[in-house]
């Protein structure tokens, strides 16, 4: 019976380690400030600490827009040669890779200014959100927060995805224990 209870606990601490894991992170770029050029990014982006499965979220001016640009075009502002461009006010980046991230405004005034942001995003076991990537929508179903609270919050669409293997895993430790 000791034997039992210690697979089960095993089991549990297992589950709570993925449902855990499986959490993601919508910052809210600028946070109440919103993508702007009276907004310290530097300031903004020190602590934080982004991992695969969060989400930028870009509020702005319809006069303003967000290139996602090379290291090279960050470092020049030069918004000629752009990976992604988006421009409606309210756009949502999902963070699906590891790696660095680069986007400046798509004034290159306001870029020279100070309106641009590096995000170093590390691989994490979370679960990445229902977000398209290039996507100008903030879809209500994933990142449950309303324009006028620009907070970093953690959020999750309420499912939880777990890898096959996992649950196999489970499952097999749940009948060794039952049987055993």
């Amino acid at each position: 019976m000791i034997n039992m209870a210690k697979v089960l606990l095993s089991c549990l601490l297992l589950f709570a380690f993925v449902v855990v894991s499986c959490s993601a992170t919508t910052y809210t770029v600028g946070d109440t400030s919103g993508w702007d050029i009276s907004t310290n990014l530097e300031t903004w982006v020190a602590d934080k600490n982004f991992k695969v499965g969060d989400a930028l979220v870009f509020q702005y001016s319809s006069s303003n827009s967000v290139d996602e640009v090379t290291k090279k075009n960050y470092d020049t502002c030069d918004t000629t040669d752009v990976l992604a461009s988006y421009g409606n006010g309210n756009t949502s980046v999902p963070l699906t890779r590891a790696g660095d991230r680069y986007f400046v405004s798509g004034n290159r005034l306001y870029c020279l200014g100070g309106m641009k942001l590096h995000v170093h995003c590390s691989f994490s076991p979370a679960m990445a959100p229902n977000a398209v990537a290039g996507s100008d929508q903030n879809p209500a179903t994933t990142f449950q927060q309303s324009p006028s609270s620009k907070k970093n919050t953690p959020v999750s669409n309420g499912v939880v995805n777990f890898p096959p293997n996992i649950l196999s895993l489970v499952y097999v430790a749940l009948v060794a224990a039952t049987l055993g």
